[in-house]
C-alpha cells in the first residue's frame, strides 16, 4: 500500500484526532499506533514498531542535565580536546582517505570537519549511546517540551523499520534520539543517509563511510558552501567598537580589515565574503571571525559553545595552531547566570529558557545592557555587569 505523506495525512485529520503530548504513557503510544495506520502503514509494521515500547526515565532525566554547556569556551574546548583526540583524528583521516577524498568531490566538505563532529559526537565511533532509540523518541515525545521536534522523529524511525534500516528492540544510540557515528536523527538519515559502502543498507552505527557520506550530505542541504572557510583566529585592536562583535553583525572581510583586525595566522578570506566576529569569553579572551559556513553549525546544533569548539577543533584537524586564549575577565558561574537572566527578564529582554546557559538571546541581552551602562558592549557577562543590574 502506498504510504501518503505524514505532513499531508496530518492536513486530512481533525486537530484534535491524535494527542500531540502528555496523558497517560499507554494512551500516548495507541494513539501513535493510531495515527500511523492512519497514515497508510500496515498493521504487522505498526505493531512490530511499537512491540514492548516503553518510558524511559533515564532520557527525561539526561534532557534535564546539560550542565556541560554551561562552561565557558575556553573550559569547554580543553575538555573536548586532546592531543591524543587530534592523533586519532589524523589516523582516522587516513585510514578513510578514499572516502574523504569522494566527500571532498561530491559535497565539497572538508575532513576536518566531518572529523571534528566525528571526535565529539562518539569519539571517532566507540561510543554511539546506550539508550534505545525508539524508546527515547517516544519518551520525549510524550514529555510535552519539545513534541514537536521528537514527535516526527517517531515516524521516520518507523519508515526506517518498514525499509529495514531499524531494529526497534536493539537500536540504540543518544538520549536525545540520535543514532550512529556521527549521531544522526531519523529523519535526517531518511533525507541524506548514503550507502557508501554499496551493502544495500545505510548503516550508520556500523560503517564509518556510510556516517561520514551521510553527515556530509547533511552539511551539504544545510547550505555548506563548498571552498569556503568556516572560522579563523583573528587578533582585534584596542579601539574597535565590540558593539559590532557576535553573530548577529555581519561585515565584509573587507570592512573588518579596515577596523584593524588580522588573521593571527596567514591571511584572512576573500575582501567581499561576509563575517561576524565572535569574542566568546570577550574582548580579552580568543576572537575568531566566522564565515557564512559557521551558520551551517548552528543546524547541527544550537549550542554556541559546543558549535564553536567543534569548528575551532575542526581547524586544528587540517593544521591551525592552538588559540590564543588571553586573559578573559572573570566570568559568571551558573547561579549567577541564572539570577543574571532573571534580571534581564525584568528588565524586558527575551533571554529565552533561564537555565544558566549564555545562550544567543542571552548574549544580545548583555551586550545592549553593556553599551546602556558604558561597559565594553563584548557581550560578556561579568560580575561587574551583576552588580550594575
Amino acid at each position: 500500500m502506498r504510504i501518503l505523506p505524514l505532513a499531508l495525512a496530518a492536513l486530512l485529520m481533525p486537530a484534535t484526532a491524535f494527542a500531540q503530548c502528555g496523558g497517560s504513557f499507554s494512551g500516548f503510544v495507541k494513539s501513535l499506533k493510531q495515527e500511523a495506520l492512519t497514515a497508510g502503514y500496515d498493521r504487522a509494521t505498526v505493531n512490530g514498531f511499537f512491540k514492548g515500547a516503553s518510558q524511559d526515565s533515564k532520557v527525561l532525566r539526561a534532557d534535564r542535565a546539560q550542565g556541560v554547556f554551561q562552561k565557558p569556551f575556553v573550559e569547554f574546548s580543553r575538555h573536548l580536546i586532546s592531543q591524543s583526540r587530534i592523533d586519532r583524528g589524523r589516523s582516522m583521516a587516513e585510514k578513510y582517505d578514499s572516502t574523504f577524498r569522494r566527500i571532498e568531490t561530491t559535497y565539497g566538505i572538508n575532513r576536518g570537519v566531518l572529523l571534528a563532529f566525528w571526535a565529539f559526537e562518539t569519539d571517532y565511533g566507540s561510543f554511539q549511546g546506550d539508550f534505545n532509540t525508539r524508546n527515547a523518541l517516544i519518551t520525549l515525545a510524550h514529555d510535552c517540551r519539545r513534541p514537536d521536534l521528537f514527535r516526527p522523529q517517531i515516524f521516520a524511525a518507523l519508515e526506517l523499520y518498514k525499509r529495514g534500516n531499524f531494529d526497534p528492540a536493539r537500536t540504540t544510540g543518544a538520549w536525545a534520539g540520535e543514532i550512529g557515528m556521527v549521531q544522526m536523527l531519523p529523519q535526517d538519515i531518511l533525507d541524506n543517509g548514503v550507502d557508501a559502502d554499496g551493502d544495500g543498507h545505510v548503516s550508520l552505527k556500523t560503517s564509518a563511510p556510510d556516517a561520514l557520506m551521510s553527515g556530509a550530505k547533511m552539511l551539504s542541504h544545510l547550505g555548506w558552501h563548498a571552498g569556503e572557510p568556516w572560522l579563523q583566529e583573528v587578533t582585534i585592536p584596542g579601539d574597535l567598537d565590540l558593539s559590532k562583535s557576535g553573530t548577529d553583525t555581519k561585515l565584509s572581510v573587507r570592512d573588518w580589515q579596515a577596523l584593524g583586525l588580522r588573521a593571527k595566522d596567514g591571511s584572512l578570506a576573500a575582501g567581499t565574503l561576509k563575517a561576524s566576529l565572535l569574542l566568546p569569553q570577550g574582548h580579552k579572551g580568543p576572537a575568531f571571525l566566522a564565515y557564512p559556513n559557521f551558520d551551517v553549525y548552528f543546524e547541527w546544533n544550537q549550542s554556541f559553545t559546543y558549535v564553536l569548539t567543534a569548528a575551532y577543533f575542526a581547524n586544528r584537524l587540517e593544521g591551525a595552531s592552538i588559540y590564543a586564549a588571553g586573559k578573559p575577565e572573570q566570568g559568571l558561574a551558573g547561579a549567577q547566570m541564572k539570577q543574571l537572566q532573571q534580571k534581564l527578564q525584568s528588565l524586558g529582554y527575551d533571554v529565552g529558557k533561564i537555565d544558566g546557559i549564555l545562550g544567543a538571546k542571552t548574549r544580545a541581552a548583555v551586550q545592549r545592557e553593556q553599551q546602556r551602562l558604558g561597559l565594553p558592549a563584548d557581550a560578556w557577562p561579568t560580575p561587574a555587569l551583576l552588580n550594575h543590574l
